[in-house]
């Protein structure tokens, strides 16, 4: 496959997206090399499940493809948080990273340099990159105002505060993965609260659920501190948050003591019921 990525790099210079995705991890750093010195247009690379590359690809991709908009690195356990930092210092136009697994590259240093460079940075995954704290995601938080999803399943270091942050700097936040972050209590739900426009707007259960703003995906699982009141002001105040088989979209296994927290539906059963069948209408 090395040998194969090498040869074709130099025929194909217009490349724009890329997959190099493996079962049996293959490629190496010269293969990643030839793809930057050649496809100077790439926008979206995918190397999830390259264990075999080192810094050197990370810097080759930094200086010879400046305009990547997608990039996936998840599984990629050898790069370093100073080449993860270099690379977010040359390719400013990224918009969805997937670091998952990164966990020698995900650092705060790491995260303080995406946040300072990447101000157009919509997608992050940062899941079970344990060395993250609320330094790094407060940073994120300030620098990476369109972040629509971030994952941070198994960052277990991080407390209150980064979600609190991400409350107040991401409005258009719409996916949040706190997996395993048994740090996390009552008082970051209800900054989560609070900070809904439609609790702010005051619109109606109707109206909310029409529109597109908010959290329509949370995941709290094994979050175990939290209480039911803190989780149902959440998703009180979030309608595209559903806790009904159809439409499961905050997750709470593990939460033993959250079996009584219930989305909107459970209020507006006739409301669910019209919106399933428009879905399969389509």
């Amino acid at each position: 496959m090395n040998d194969l990525v090498m040869s074709l790099a130099q025929k194909f210079t217009k490349l724009q997206v890329l997959s190099l995705r493996q079962i049996k991890p293959q490629l190496e750093d010269s293969a990643v090399e030839a793809v930057a010195n050649n496809c100077h247009d790439l926008r979206e690379l995918d190397l999830s499940r390259s264990f075999r590359l080192s810094d050197r690809s990370l810097y080759a991709l930094a200086h010879g493809c400046p305009h990547l908009t997608r990039l996936n690195i998840s599984g990629c356990s050898n790069f370093s948080d100073a080449a993860l930092a270099y690379l977010s210092s040359q390719c400013k136009n990224l918009k969805c990273l997937n670091l998952c697994g990164c966990v020698r590259a995900v650092s705060d240093r790491a995260l303080q340099a995406i946040a300072c460079n990447c101000g157009q940075l919509q997608s992050l995954n940062l899941g079970w990159c344990d060395s993250v704290t609320d330094k790094g995601v407060t940073s994120l938080a300030s620098g990476c105002p369109e972040l629509r999803a971030l994952d941070l399943c198994g960052c277990v270091l991080i407390t209150d505060e980064s979600v609190v942050a991400l409350a107040n700097g991401c409005p258009h936040l719409r996916s949040l993965g706190l997996y395993y972050c048994q740090n996390i209590t009552d008082r970051a739900m209800y900054s989560l609260a609070a900070n809904s426009r439609v609790r702010s707007k005051g619109r109606s259960w109707d109206a909310a659920r029409r529109n597109a703003d908010g959290l329509a995906s949370l995941n709290i699982s094994q979050c175990t501190a939290l209480t039911p009141p803190a989780v149902q002001a959440v998703c009180d105040s979030f309608p595209a948050l559903h806790t009904c088989p159809e439409r499961h979209s905050l997750i709470i296994s593990g939460c033993l003591s959250l079996t009584s927290v219930h989305c909107a539906c459970a209020h507006h059963p006739h409301r669910t019921g019209r919106a399933i069948l428009s879905n399969h209408a389509y």
